[in-house]
């Protein structure tokens, strides 16, 4: 069997997505789209089971797949999605000290994450999924073009 694409181009799509989740955050560095990003995921993680989260990390690019799954304690029970804003400031509130998370980070995260991931992977898995991890990851775009997997 060959190697995974995903795993022989690991960087090229960590950087390609990395570029464009600080680029939808309007952040000015790689560190701060990070703590973004990682904030974003661990949210996300807290509202599934560990047969879900990891039917999820599978569709992920090897590099989010292993900062999606790092240090998830699976003991846990998973959390209520609640609100938007709600969500926001709990992913605000992961790093207080040093975040600066803005309010858009969970739309520029999905939208980095859809243009990294084959949609049509994506989209099964999240059907698999509650309605409201769906809503988590839903981008509002004018054009569907914007949302093409950049890496392939």
């Amino acid at each position: 069997m060959p190697m995974p694409w995903t795993y022989r181009h690991a960087t090229k799509e960590w950087r390609a997505f990395l570029a464009d989740a600080k680029d939808q955050m309007a952040l000015d560095s790689d560190n701060m789209a990070y703590t973004a990003v990682d904030a974003v995921l661990q949210v996300f993680r807290r509202r599934l089971t560990a047969q879900q989260g990891l039917l999820f990390a599978n569709v992920l690019p090897s590099v989010l797949r292993a900062i999606f799954v790092k240090d998830w304690d699976v003991s846990e029970s998973p959390q209520a999605f609640g609100d938007r804003n709600e969500l926001i400031q709990e992913v605000k509130s992961i790093r207080p000290d040093h975040n600066l998370t803005p309010d858009n980070a969970i739309e520029a995260t999905a939208w980095a994450l859809r243009r990294c991931t084959n949609k049509t992977d994506f989209d099964r898995v999240l059907a698999e999924l509650p309605e409201a991890a769906r809503e988590f990851w839903h981008v509002d775009v004018a054009d569907p073009r914007e949302l093409e997997q950049r890496i392939i």
